[in-house]
């Protein structure tokens, strides 16, 4: 088994906010991507009070190789009832910034667009004053579904590029592609003009210097504002998942963050651990807001 280098070193969570959040989540049979992706800042977020809910179930219908996520043909039908219990959940924790994302549903005919819909519509409803940001999958590029998702709402929407070009066939389900994903992007900005975009590269997959910087323009030519940058880790030791060509020291990922300031981007976060939703609301949330008067 590979050894990590020190600095991929992290705490577990602990705490009242990490437990209140564990429990609510387990309580009323919601997922998060902290959990179902193995995301290694599930301790520092959770016992901060911030998590990313993962709507649409647990298993996802694409089977990409950097994913933890289960795969499966067929999943079992959304949870009707999620939209009430994710709203619950928010309020109940006081959440001023809520990160939602979803596992892709390709056995779906709007491929879950209508359920994501309602689920931020129901968050918006029960607690008006907190901002939604939606880490979307690509819909397959059909920007009817883009529009149904935009129209609830959201403050800020998410696609992942994942990775360079040239390695995306390798790294990403063959339903997905480097070009869709720049053209979902740059279909949101035209949907809702105004909207604040953000993608994120997983590096260490093989990838060059010159390919991460190519990437970034990419980006910034769809339009999109704010750019994660964070080391991959392979999520088992299954096949399936690839293993780590490389990982990035401390040192490197300052330099690229810097770079991605540079090129033009108005926001990045760059580092080891770095994820997509990781700190996302102090990327873009300004002032206090709280739960309105229906919480109670």
């Amino acid at each position: 088994m590979t050894r990590l280098p020190p600095w991929l070193k992290t705490r577990l969570g602990a705490g009242p906010a990490y437990n209140t959040l564990k429990g609510l989540s387990r309580g009323k049979g919601l997922n998060t991507v902290c959990a179902e992706a193995r995301c290694p800042n599930a301790g520092e977020c959770w016992s901060g009070g911030t998590a990313a809910f993962m709507l649409l179930g647990s298993v996802c219908t694409r089977s990409c190789r950097f994913c933890a996520v289960t795969a499966s043909v067929k999943p079992q039908p959304p949870d009707t009832d999620e939209p009430r219990k994710l709203a619950e959940s928010v309020c109940a924790l006081g959440l001023r910034y809520a990160v939602l994302t979803a596992v892709c549903r390709d056995d779906l005919d709007d491929q879950g667009a209508g359920h994501v819909a309602a689920c931020i519509r129901a968050v918006r409803e029960r607690s008006p004053l907190t901002r939604i940001e939606f880490l979307s999958q690509d819909f397959r590029g059909d920007e009817s579904l883009l529009g149904i998702v935009l129209g609830a709402g959201p403050e800020v929407f998410g696609h992942n590029l994942e990775t360079v070009e040239r390695l995306t066939p390798r790294v990403r389900d063959p339903r997905s592609g480097y070009r869709q994903s720049l053209a979902v992007l740059r279909a949101a900005k035209r949907i809702k003009p105004g909207l604040r975009t953000k993608s994120s590269l997983l590096l260490g997959l093989g990838e060059t210097q010159e390919e991460v910087l190519r990437s970034m323009e990419d980006l910034l030519e769809a339009g999109v504002d704010a750019l994660t940058l964070g080391q991959y880790l392979r999520p088992t030791s299954a096949r399936r998942h690839l293993p780590v060509a490389e990982f990035l020291a401390p040192e490197r990922f300052e330099r690229y963050g810097r770079r991605a300031r540079e090129l033009g981007f108005a926001h990045v976060s760059s580092g080891p651990f770095v994820r997509s939703s990781y700190r996302a609301a102090e990327l873009f949330l300004e002032g206090q807001v709280h739960c309105g008067a229906a919480a109670g």
